[in-house]
C-alpha cells in the first residue's frame, strides 16, 4: 500500500519550497547590503534561484508542467549566493551598493515571497479537497 509521501502529490510543494528557502536567503542578503552601504570595499551580494529553476524546468523540454516538476532533480536546486558586480563601483570607497535599488528589490523579492507562500498555500488546500 502506497502513501500519500510516495506519490507525486508533493512535487510542487517541494519545488515552491526550495523557491521560498532562496527568496529567504535573497532576503539576508539584500538585507546585509544594506547595512554594509557603508562600508568601504563592501561588494553587494545576491542570490541566484530562478536561473536554477528555469534550467531544470528546461531540462525535460517537450513534456507537461506536471511532468517536469515532478522530474526536478531537487539536490540540483539550491540557492547560490554570489557577489555581484564584483569588479565595479561608481563611489570612491569602492562600495557598490546602492541603497535605492536595493530597497527595490528588497519590495521585488517581498511580492515574490509572498506569492510562492500562496502558492504552497494553494497546493496544500488542493490535497485537502482531494482528501475530503
Amino acid at each position: 500500500m502506497s502513501s500519500l509521501i510516495d506519490t507525486n502529490a508533493f512535487d510542487y510543494v517541494n519545488v515552491l519550497d526550495k523557491a521560498m528557502d532562496a527568496s529567504a536567503l535573497r532576503h539576508e542578503a539584500l538585507s546585509n547590503n544594506l547595512a554594509n552601504v557603508d562600508t568601504p570595499g563592501y561588494k553587494r551580494q545576491d542570490v541566484n534561484f530562478e536561473t536554477q529553476l528555469a534550467k531544470a524546468l528546461r531540462h525535460s523540454r517537450y513534456q507537461t508542467m506536471d511532468a517536469k516538476v515532478a522530474n526536478v532533480k531537487m539536490n540540483r536546486l539550491n540557492p547560490v549566493p554570489y557577489t555581484d558586480y564584483s569588479g565595479f563601483s561608481y563611489r570612491i570607497d569602492g562600495n557598490n551598493v546602492d541603497p535605492d535599488t536595493e530597497g527595490v528589490y528588497l519590495a521585488k523579492n517581498q511580492v515574490v515571497y509572498q506569492g510562492l507562500y500562496q502558492s504552497v498555500h494553494q497546493e496544500f488546500k488542493n490535497l485537502q479537497a482531494v482528501m475530503k
